[in-house]
């Protein structure tokens, strides 16, 4: 169930048009499916803000097939499936072809159904060292899109020509959050943490050579930046830095309504030692006049 759907039950019990049994029944039905080899979560949307991704890695193509015809079933407009077998994306494009399905090589990554209008706060750059970082970089991208996030890509500014990168300095100062993909030595995210005052959340991958023990030296690289506000997460996952970069460019608006909720308290005491204020300077008026009319009648 969609937060869009849980919603609109609320509003019509809200409304008088559902009771409150109704309503209960509706929420509680089905929070996931059990198909013997998976439990499909229909809740997730409710609890996390994003519905449930499916991982593709090792999963059969017939699992595979019968989670997303369960999301589907249950509601779920975009489904995500990440590091998808190319033979398994051709049999699944057939299965969901009314449905829509893309797949993108590169990251090994399918959509089934329709990317969603963009309804963050701002724009996530993924900035990427290398054109070999593409298969992380694109994996995070299209994660932050399947999520409703406006996407800018920056690639190949590594630092061995740091020159491509402060060509993009504009890009990068105006986003709301910034990730930064890097093998090798890692440094694109120290460099891009000192430029920008958005997070900046670092994704060492597995390219390079002996020494960067299959993407161990940036990663600990990126651990040890001198840069504030840099988060990493694991080696080649540009799943978990887009999913990341979603939660923290959708959480003004909520900071706002408790900002604003706040505000809204604080102006209603505020109010209310003003008319305080006022009360005690009429009654002390009134004290002083009955005070001189006495002396005047002695």
């Amino acid at each position: 169930m969609s937060a869009e759907a849980t919603r609109t039950i609320l509003e019509q019990l809200a409304a008088g048009k559902t009771t409150v049994d109704q309503a209960m029944l509706a929420l509680r039905k089905e929070p996931f499916s059990d198909l013997g080899y998976a439990k499909v979560d229909h809740h997730r949307e409710i609890r996390q803000g994003a519905a449930e991704v499916v991982y593709g890695a090792t999963k059969t193509y017939e699992q595979i097939k019968g989670i997303c015809a369960s999301l589907l079933d249950h509601g779920q407009t975009c489904i995500l499936i990440t590091r998808l077998a190319e033979e398994a994306a051709t049999k699944l494009a057939i299965d969901f072809a009314d449905a829509g399905f893309t797949y993108y090589p590169i990251p090994k990554l399918a959509i089934v159904g329709v990317l969603p209008e963009p309804t963050g706060n701002g724009t996530i750059v993924v900035a990427a060292a290398g054109t070999s970082d593409m298969a992380v970089s694109e994996e995070a991208a299209l994660t932050a899109e399947a999520l409703g996030n406006k996407v800018e890509r920056v690639y190949d500014v590594g630092v061995a020509g740091i020159h491509r990168l402060l060509a993009h300095l504009d890009e990068l100062m105006e986003a709301q959050v910034v990730i930064a993909v890097a093998g090798m030595e890692g440094a694109l995210a120290s460099v891009v943490g000192g430029m920008v005052s958005c997070p900046v959340i670092a994704v060492p991958t597995s390219v390079g050579y002996g020494a960067s023990f299959g993407g161990v030296a940036a990663l600990l690289a990126m651990l040890n930046s001198c840069a504030s506000g840099v988060s990493v997460v694991n080696i080649d996952n540009g799943f978990g830095a887009g999913f990341q970069a979603h939660l923290i460019n959708h959480l003004s608006g909520k900071g706002a309504g408790r900002g604003a909720g706040a505000a809204a308290g604080e102006n209603k005491n505020a109010a209310t030692e003003a008319e305080g204020a006022a009360t005690a300077e009429d009654e002390s008026a009134t004290s002083a006049a009955d005070t001189a009319n006495n002396s005047t009648e002695h």
